[in-house]
């Protein structure tokens, strides 16, 4: 089983943060971090990295219904979306997989939580597959 799912696209670096974030919000999520992986490496030990954002998606009111059936589900929280623009020019957008990420967690109860994450995360990159 793979921890993310993932689209590759030819949309510029940018876009597809906008367009990720965009399709996101249409399935009740809100970016609370948005980490610049190369910025940080550049500022921090100097080195040049490729286009890499780290954003971290979380959908209220799944959080609140998974923290009441588990109070340390937070530490698999938010949910994690790469952005990073590959050598060949292509962007790839990449969500990390809830169903994976929750099976560590010995909670049956947590399971058609992540079920219906990764639906939702599976819409929001069948919208960026559509848009022309």
């Amino acid at each position: 089983m793979s921890y993310f799912i993932s689209l590759r696209t030819d949309y510029k670096f940018d876009e597809a943060i906008n367009l990720i974030t965009e399709a996101l919000k249409t399935e009740g999520f809100g970016i609370l971090t948005d980490i610049d992986v190369k910025g940080t490496l550049k500022e921090k030990i100097d080195v040049d990295f490729k286009n890499y954002r780290i954003l971290g998606a979380c959908n209220p009111t799944f959080a609140h219904k998974a923290l009441q059936v588990e109070d340390q589900i937070g530490i698999m929280m938010p949910c994690n979306v790469t952005v990073i623009e590959q050598d060949n020019g292509h962007v790839e957008i990449s969500i990390m997989d809830p169903t994976a990420a929750f099976n560590v967690i010995e909670n049956e109860e947590l399971q058609p939580f992540a079920k219906e994450l990764k639906q939702k995360m599976e819409r929001c990159l069948t919208y960026l597959e559509g848009i022309d």
